[in-house]
């Protein structure tokens, strides 16, 4: 029989706390090498968001934004501050979702989430910033897979990730919102199961089953592990991007 597969996760320890303009595939490649964890062909990068939001200067001070009439109304129907609102609105192309405490969107990227994916967790200045998704996550990726074959010669996939809600389920899950160098979704539809039957509707949602297993190790609370490297997964297929993920309209039944 063949030999089973095997998955192999390593975090990367030792990434500072990133500042705008910071190299992250250098800090990342240093601090691996310092904890002994040599990247190979094949293997798979995820990446936080945070991290590279961080260091593409999307930090924002709250004293800086200026409410528009519909963030300053909409902020007294969700109970959330103002200048917030105004980053969630202009992040997003409709809002999906609101009550007291809840403000849900569809983000100007294709998903829908809370708060646009907009973080105050994790980042200095506590209330008063905010930190918002990277503009173009999937380019983010690729920039981050091209930098380490230019410097290693190794072929990588990379994953920015995020923690998306669901509605019908409890708790964050690690999803893929940049994807590069590896299929974002795996289509089964036409192979068979174990006993011959032709498999209809079956797809897979690859890249956030490799976010959410990145996201055992990388955590949400202190831990401080926003890179983590995935071994021994199945790459091979056509690569492909975050909007893979995306259901579309007509085919979405509870949007």
């Amino acid at each position: 029989m063949p030999a089973a597969p095997q998955l192999s996760a390593y975090a990367i320890p030792g990434i500072p706390l990133i500042q705008a303009g910071d190299d992250i595939v250098d800090i990342m490649l240093e601090k691996a090498r310092a904890a002994g964890i040599a990247l190979q062909g094949g293997d798979v990068l995820v990446v936080s968001s945070k991290i590279v939001s961080k260091a593409a200067g999307r930090l924002v001070c709250l004293d800086t934004v200026r409410p528009s009439s519909a963030a300053a109304d909409l902020a007294v129907e969700t109970d959330k501050d103002p200048r917030l609102v105004e980053l969630i609105l202009s992040e997003s192309e409709h809002v999906s979702r609101k009550r007291r405490g809840v403000l849900v969107t569809k983000h100007r990227l294709g998903f829908v989430s809370a708060n646009a994916g907009i973080d105050q967790s994790n980042i200095e200045g506590g209330d008063e910033r905010a930190l918002l998704l990277p503009i173009n996550p999937d380019q983010a990726a690729s920039a981050i897979r091209e930098e380490i074959q230019a410097r290693l010669g190794l072929q990588v996939g990379v994953i920015i990730s995020d923690t998306h809600g669901r509605p019908f389920r409890v708790g964050n899950i690690g999803v893929a919102i940049g994807v590069a160098g590896l299929p974002a979704s795996k289509d089964l539809r036409g192979s068979r199961d174990l006993y011959g039957r032709i498999l209809e509707i079956t797809q897979v949602a690859y890249a956030d089953l490799v976010a959410s297993a990145a996201h055992l190790l990388c955590g949400e609370a202190d831990e401080g592990l926003p890179a983590v490297l995935l071994r021994g997964l199945d790459v091979g297929g056509e690569p492909g991007c975050a909007a893979d993920l995306i259901r579309a309209p007509e085919h979405d039944l509870y949007r």
